[in-house]
């Protein structure tokens, strides 16, 4: 399928975002947000998810990371939005399970228009160096509300921040993955209502 492509910027007094996305992609792209961690969780989740994925993020990073992942959260939902189009197709629900050394959490989805974050770990407000694990709950709920669609992360293990978040994103990634792929089988819209 050719054309599933989004390109969406943001600019506020906070933050300047660019984000260029291709759904059919192959983990290509650039991430660049100020924040090393967030930029390592970007990395895989365009890897994991396999879209190319390209980020330009510019921030007050100064006061805090929270802006620049909660808005870097709303574009990419946005270019997500975009790309999927009508969602004819799709194969719409998919789930992960993810082992990261002594972490495991599971993410499903829905990309059936209707927003809700569900994250449920005992760790959010741990840190991995300067980064709070919170701040990756914020960047969910945001993709969340501007994609359309329902987010479940669920740390099964871990007591490890960084696996943590690592097992997070690499869960909703790997069903990101299955649910915005094409199913051979799906004629129309995948809802009863007949729209997304």
């Amino acid at each position: 399928m050719n054309g599933r492509k989004s390109s969406v910027e943001r600019k506020t007094k906070e933050t300047e975002i660019s984000i260029e996305l291709d759904l059919d992609g192959s983990g290509e792209g650039t991430i660049e947000t100020g924040i090393g961690f967030f930029d390592h969780m970007l990395e895989l989740l365009k890897k994991h998810a396999l879209v190319d994925l390209t980020v330009r993020a510019k921030g007050d990073v100064h006061v805090d990371y929270h802006h620049t992942v909660e808005d870097t959260g709303l574009v990419f939902g946005k270019a997500l939005n975009e790309a999927l189009g009508s969602r004819a197709g799709i194969v719409r629900y998919a789930f992960a399970s993810i082992p990261m050394d002594e972490a495991l959490v599971e993410a499903s989805i829905d990309l059936g228009g209707r927003p809700f974050l569900v994250v449920s770990s005992p760790m959010k407000h741990c840190m991995v160096r300067d980064f709070e694990v919170k701040l990756v709950e914020e960047f969910f709920r945001a993709v969340s509300v501007e994609s359309r669609s329902n987010i479940h992360i669920r740390q099964i293990s871990g007591d490890e921040a960084h696996h943590v978040c690592e097992g997070m994103f690499k869960a909703y990634a790997r069903a990101l993955r299955v649910a915005k792929s094409i199913d051979p089988l799906e004629k129309g819209i995948p809802s009863s209502k007949g729209t997304i």
